[in-house]
């Protein structure tokens, strides 16, 4: 399971380094893609699979659900760690998260999180986030 935060920088070749931390759990190769929020999506191949057979059983005839299929295929790319323990992150997915140079990457559950340092304190900012209106979602989720 993936949790905490910790803050990196990325280098000028797109590199950055993966907390050590999570490193044997995300394996040799593991896919990054688009993230929901203006982040990046990290996930071990087998949790991967897992995501990717949920997509193919939506129906095709449906067009938010091949929106949403588009959206996390077009942008997955198979990574894998270099020596130092950095991925090296394509430029479109580093566009699509306002990834410059400070990066925050998260743990959350069977996935990591990626945002830029920028997005990751406006999303947590008080005007955006009301933890009173998110207990009451989660109660109604059964939580």
């Amino acid at each position: 399971m993936f949790i905490g935060e910790y803050n990196h920088t990325i280098d000028t070749k797109g590199r950055l380094n993966v907390p050590s931390k999570f490193r044997e759990a995300l394996g040799d190769h593991f896919i990054v893609t688009k993230g929901l929020d203006n982040c990046l999506f990290v996930y071990p191949i087998n949790e991967w699979s897992i995501l990717e057979n949920k997509l193919k059983q939506l129906p095709m005839t449906n067009r938010d659900a091949r929106a949403f299929v588009r959206f996390f295929f077009s942008g997955a790319t198979e990574c894998e760690l270099d020596n130092q323990g950095r991925i090296r992150i394509p430029s479109n997915l580093r566009d699509h998260a306002f990834l410059e140079k400070e990066a925050v990457v998260i743990g959350v559950g069977t996935r990591l999180e990626i945002w830029s340092q920028q997005q990751w304190t406006d999303y947590n900012s008080d005007e955006n986030l009301s933890y009173d209106d998110i207990a009451v979602k989660m109660q109604e989720l059964g939580i």
